[in-house]
C-alpha cells in the first residue's frame, strides 16, 4: 500500500522526518513551540507572514517548505489558524511532569468547552487517548478558525493532532 500525503492525504513518517518545520525533541521539552507538518511544496506562505518573531521562513520561492527556527519560536500560536492546510500545531511537553498540551485548528461546530473531556485523535482521525480542553480561542485574527488547546498524557504528544468531532445531538443531550 502506498503511503504519504499524495496517496492518503496524511503525511507518512518518512515525510515528517524530512520536514524542515519539525522542532527537535529537546526544544519541545523546553516549552511551547510550533510543529509545522507541511510536506507539500505548494505556493503558500501565510505562516511566514503570521510569525512576528521571524521563526518561520519560506523564502522568495513560495513553493519552499516552511522552515522553523526553533529557538526563535515562542509558541504564540498565531501561525496555527493562518495555515490553510491545517498543518501547524503547538506542542508543549513542559506543561507538567505527566501531561503535554497540543494547540490545533478546529473548524467544526459545535466547539467543545473548557473542561470538557474529549477523544483525542491522530493525523488520520483514529482514537489515541482522552484529552481535557484547556482553552477555546476564537480570535478575530484567526479568520473564523477556532484553536483548541488540550492536555493529554505526555507519551501521546507526538501523535495527537485533533479531537473527535462532537455531534450536535450529543451536545443537545448534555444540555
Amino acid at each position: 500500500m502506498k503511503e504519504g500525503i499524495l496517496y492518503t492525504g496524511v503525511p507518512s513518517e518518512e515525510e515528517l522526518k524530512a520536514c524542515p518545520g519539525i522542532p527537535s525533541q529537546d526544544r519541545m521539552e523546553r516549552g511551547r513551540v510550533a510543529v509545522i507538518e507541511c510536506v507539500q511544496q505548494i505556493p503558500c506562505n501565510p505562516c511566514e507572514a503570521a510569525c512576528k518573531f521571524g521563526a518561520i521562513h519560506v523564502g522568495e520561492q513560495i513553493t519552499n517548505l516552511p522552515c522553523l527556527e526553533e529557538d526563535r519560536c515562542t509558541g504564540c500560536g498565531m501561525c496555527v489558524a493562518r495555515c490553510p492546510g491545517l498543518a501547524i500545531v503547538i506542542v508543549n511537553r513542559a506543561y507538567s511532569p505527566t501531561e503535554a498540551t497540543i494547540d490545533f485548528p478546529f473548524e467544526y461546530l459545535p466547539c467543545p468547552e473548557v473542561g470538557d473531556s474529549v477523544e483525542a485523535v491522530d493525523r488520520i482521525g483514529q482514537y489515541v487517548c482522552q484529552g481535557r480542553v484547556l482553552k477555546v480561542i476564537q480570535a478575530g485574527a484567526y479568520a473564523g478558525t477556532c484553536v483548541l488547546s488540550i492536555a493529554v498524557d505526555k507519551q501521546y504528544a507526538d501523535r495527537v493532532r485533533s479531537i473527535k468531532r462532537l455531534s450536535v445531538s450529543d451536545t443537545r443531550q448534555e444540555e
